[in-house]
């Protein structure tokens, strides 16, 4: 599918900026520019403001069958168009061209799931106290309008978990997409669009995000503030949003743990967090960063998972034997030098990768680093790519600390054989999401979301559609 130039979505038409900006969109795997993205200003988002106020005057009295009808519909033709979004997703963000059509497949599901869920959303009767006359009732309605602001790495996934949940509670959306990755979020709205979904009550904009979020924020139109990004981005935009009083959710950065016991199937460890760890080149906010291995198994993971880097086809997105694609932008390129740097010179050694692949595109080897030393910046900054860096530890209790130690804590895995382990594994790891024994897998009927640093609010299960709701106690008593 040949890549277009990206435009606004306002008002139910696609249009560009009204002064003519545009932006560059570049293929990671090249660095060539392959099209245009519409640069929105003041005046565009004031008609998408607009739009919204009207959109969500309209939508909030949809019934929840009408919407689910309309939301599953945009599901099916996200289906029927996976093949070619997948293209514009790898040509735009790099990853490998099964992965693009499984995130668009994903958020089919994802929608979906959301739209059946919209059926309960229920209120509830409470019987007073002495009268019988007297009807209370609790109500939930639809917050209003919402602003979400989504990153390039999964530029369909993270906008699906948002308008997934916020229509089928009611709310109308303004989507602040990826300039880097406009493409694949166009052709999500436009599979809503088709579907009949009413003027007004999706909008799509880019542009300068500082700006963009800045304005949005503080326009009284709009009740709900969601993002997904990096931490310190996060906790400027929530402490815009609490200066307004806007309710806020938050799925920031994480830097999850693995903890492999002394009891772990080695080989499971090494297959499951392995796959988690390159998959889209690193680029995950639940990627597996930090290795926590008991001494005993720590020799052997490290040369497993050294032999499966190394095994791995990287190169562009759209060659079929391609494993691993490219970072998304010479900065990722640099960042990766940085850490790599850093660990050696503090102790670590390299046992695989380590180097940039060639010299044009954002390639970086898939890389393992075993005695990593705490002190390193690898132990205690987000990579965000292809970068895993391993160290050894003799008591379970000694790794949990470890993996709680910094104030991330969106994600983490585990490996052991030991129901007594797990147990304690459960309790006491510090993070919104942990698998153990198993890849990991965000599915839309499990809460997603991160404490401490790693944000607030959960963008699964029914737990999401709490967060675009309003709750009000209404009484009602005979005259």
């Amino acid at each position: 599918m040949a890549y277009l130039d990206t435009q606004l979505f306002l008002g139910g038409e696609w249009r560009d900026a009204i002064d003519g900006r545009s932006l560059s969109v570049r293929n990671p795997a090249t660095g060539q520019e392959i099209g245009r993205v519409a640069h929105a200003g003041r005046s565009d988002l004031d008609i998408a403001l607009a739009a919204a106020q009207r959109g969500f005057e309209t939508w909030r009295d949809f019934m929840p069958a009408q919407r689910s009808k309309i939301m599953r519909a945009a599901a099916a033709l996200l289906r029927e168009r996976a093949g070619d979004i997948a293209l514009l997703l790898t040509q735009e963000q790099g990853k490998p061209l099964a992965e693009a059509r499984g995130e668009t497949l994903a958020a089919a599901d994802i929608i979906e799931w959301f739209a059946e869920e919209g059926f309960r959303v229920y209120g509830r009767l409470v019987p007073h106290r002495s009268n019988p006359a007297v009807r209370q009732m609790v109500i939930k309605d639809p917050a209003g309008p919402v602003a979400a602001f989504t990153p390039w790495n999964f530029p369909i996934n993270q906008i699906v978990r948002k308008i997934g949940a916020g229509l089928a509670a009611g709310c109308s959306m303004i989507v602040k997409a990826p300039e880097e990755t406009p493409a694949s979020p166009a052709a999500l709205i436009r599979a809503f669009q088709d579907a009949g979904l009413p003027e007004g009550v999706l909008g799509l904009v880019f542009g300068n995000p500082a700006e963009i979020s800045e304005y949005l924020i503080a326009s009284p139109v709009i009740r709900k503030i969601t993002f997904t990004g990096s931490t310190p981005v996060g906790k400027l935009l929530a402490g815009m949003a609490g200066q307004h009083m806007k309710r806020v959710s938050m799925e920031l950065g994480g830097h999850a743990p693995v903890i492999v016991c002394a009891d772990a199937d080695v080989a499971l460890a090494v297959k499951s967090a392995g796959a988690a760890k390159f998959r889209n080149a690193g680029q995950v906010c639940i990627s597996p960063t930090r290795f926590l291995v008991h001494r005993s198994v720590k020799q052997e993971f490290a040369a497993a998972l050294a032999d499966l880097a190394r095994g791995l086809k990287v190169g562009h997105g759209l060659a079929e034997d391609t494993q691993m694609g490219p970072l998304a932008n010479p900065r990722r390129l640099a960042a990766m030098a940085e850490f790599q740097q850093d660990a050696v010179e503090r102790g670590a050694t390299v046992l695989t990768g380590g180097e940039r692949i060639g010299a044009e595109g954002n390639f970086w080897e898939p890389t393992v680093l075993t005695d990593v030393p705490l002190d390193a910046k690898l132990f205690n900054e987000e990579p965000f790519g292809p970068v895993a860096g391993i160290r050894g530890f003799d008591r379970l209790e000694e790794a949990i600390a470890e993996a709680n130690r910094l104030s991330y804590g969106l994600a983490g895995y585990a490996f052991t054989r030991s129901l007594a382990s797990a147990d304690l594994l459960a309790r006491r790891v510090e993070v919104g999401m942990l698998w153990v024994n198993t890849p990991a897998a965000g599915s839309a009927e499990l809460p997603f979301g991160g404490l401490k640093d790693s944000g607030y609010g959960t963008e699964g299960g029914p737990e999401a559609l709490e967060a675009y709701l309003n709750t009000r106690a209404v009484v009602i008593a005979n005259s």
